[in-house]
């Protein structure tokens, strides 16, 4: 399938009309989301050095997405994007939030866990959060059952060696809306793939009786690196590996538990990574594969995602879908299959029901993606083949030869892109670029000089984009913004 999405901006589609399951009980569904896990981080998309037979599995026995887009290629927002349906600059959710952050998502906005529980399903997340750190900004009060783990990245702690002392506080682990563990320590880390897997599992058991919604966001692969003593050493490409061949433990896990529980052919699963890799960190980051660059950039190395969805006898195993699609889809696409009401509010994303069925002939649904990062900056979009890059700047790892570098534990010796140091970073402008992505994933080619008439067609589509959400590069306002909800003080 190829991608000509030239629908008009802003049609709505009605989601609880879609397709929906002709079974008694709606599908459960299962979301398994990784930190930092790039394009070429999985053995279907191209992985080197380590194997995952059980997302191999995965894609074989389902639908391998390989145009599928975050909205922005960092943290938070990338997470309030899947779970909202919406840009995260509509909803003021933009950046990675740490414990010094004052916002969180509004009570106004509506999560898939709301979604499916207003069609009585248990719901629960095992993991990251990052939609704020405050107790009304945590899953509990979002929509989720159950809630255990941390409230924002794995690194946001004391002990980072790129930091300076006391810029972080604690990495707490939390359980509802109770602290269980004030500190983790490195220790801790070494068991949150295993102990947040096996918090799937248990709801999965519990739970196979009724619908469920399971979002399990695992920390890693973001730096710093954990595996537990069972995968350190199992693969060729190092701790990054080995930490890969974890997750992909985890997967089968999951598989096993609907396996045992006989509801495979009741679940929906998909699989994504919250943005590109942190290439600046070499040997412990991950890899883009054939794109360019990665986490913090919007080219497709930043955005472009490893995707795979499996539901028995509804997504055709073994099949492929190069439409251009983003995580903003999943909410209404799930509204869609269990018949519940949109949300109150406006979202972006569209039902890709059609796209996920194989149904011959389906396009995605979007005239245009727009990647938006920093405040508010839009910084590119893609409609079908073509993607725009507009003037921005652009973050880029500089490799210098070994040098003595300050760091919080003092001034050490390393290389940079090893052992948990990062390459020095800069940050150069670039210009107006245009790319055919049919024939240069890479984005090598900038074709913007010999085709005049797609850039001007592609900078009207943005101007609609910036009517509605602003854009801090062409200083304009958008007029459909929402805001983030603030605390006034925080402890």
């Amino acid at each position: 399938m190829k991608c000509l999405p030239y629908l008009l901006f802003g049609l709505v589609f009605s989601c609880t009309t879609s397709k929906q399951t002709t079974e008694s009980r709606p599908p459960n569904i299962i979301i398994m989301y990784t930190d930092d896990q790039g394009y070429g981080d999985v053995g279907v998309f191209g992985a080197k050095g380590f194997q995952t037979p059980n997302l191999d599995q995965l894609a074989n026995e389902g639908m391998r997405f390989t145009d599928f887009y975050v909205s922005q290629p960092v943290c938070t927002s990338s997470r309030a994007s899947l779970l909202t349906g919406c840009y995260a600059n509509r909803i003021g959710l933009t950046g990675a939030f740490s414990h010094r952050t004052k916002k969180g998502i509004h009570k106004e906005e509506t999560t898939i866990a709301e979604v499916c529980k207003s069609k009585g399903y248990a719901t629960a997340i095992f993991g990251k959060w990052h939609l704020g750190l405050q107790p009304q900004f945590l899953p509990p009060n979002h929509g989720f059952d159950e809630y255990y783990g941390i409230p924002y990245s794995n690194d946001m702690w004391p002990y980072h060696p790129d930091r300076e002392e006391g810029f972080y506080a604690t990495l707490p682990l939390i359980e509802g809306l109770e602290i269980v563990n004030p500190n983790v320590q490195p220790e801790d880390q070494t068991q949150f793939t295993q102990s947040f897997t096996e918090r799937a599992v248990s709801f999965i058991n519990r739970k196979k009786d009724e619908p469920f919604f399971l979002y399990l966001a695992h920390p890693q692969p973001h730096v710093p690196l954990f595996a537990s003593d069972k995968f350190k050493g199992q693969t060729k490409r190092g701790l990054f590996g080995d930490v890969i061949s974890e997750i992909d433990w985890s997967m089968g896990q999951i598989l096993q538990a609907l396996r045992d529980q006989g509801i495979e052919e009741k679940t929906l699963i998909i699989f994504a990574s919250d943005n590109g890799p942190w290439i600046a960190y070499g040997e412990h980051g991950g890899s883009s594969g054939p794109l360019r660059e990665g986490k913090g950039t919007t080219y497709e190395g930043g955005i472009r995602v490893p995707c795979i969805m499996r539901w028995p006898g509804k997504i055709p195993a073994a099949s492929n879908c190069k439409e251009p699609v983003m995580t903003i889809d999943i909410l209404p696409t799930i509204a869609g299959l269990i018949g519940a009401e949109l949300p109150k509010r406006k979202i972006d994303g569209l039902d890709i029901w059609p796209l996920m069925a194989g149904e011959s002939g389906a396009k995605s649904p979007h005239e245009a993606l727009y990647f938006y990062y920093k405040r508010n900056e839009l910084q590119a979009l893609r409609a079908g083949k073509w993607k725009l890059v507009f003037p921005h700047e652009v973050r880029m790892n500089v490799d210098p030869q070994p040098d003595t570098v300050r760091y919080r534990s003092g001034y050490v010796t390393t290389e940079p892109g090893t052992n948990g140091y990062p390459f020095v970073l800069e940050y150069p402008m670039c210009g107006l670029e245009l790319y055919d992505l049919e024939a240069d994933i890479g984005e090598q080619h900038d074709l913007a000089k010999s085709h005049p008439e797609i850039v001007e067609r592609l900078q009207t589509l943005a101007e609609k984009a910036r009517a509605d959400l602003g854009d801090k590069l062409t200083n304009r306002e958008g007029i459909n913004q929402r805001q983030a909800a603030f605390v006034v003080s925080a402890e």
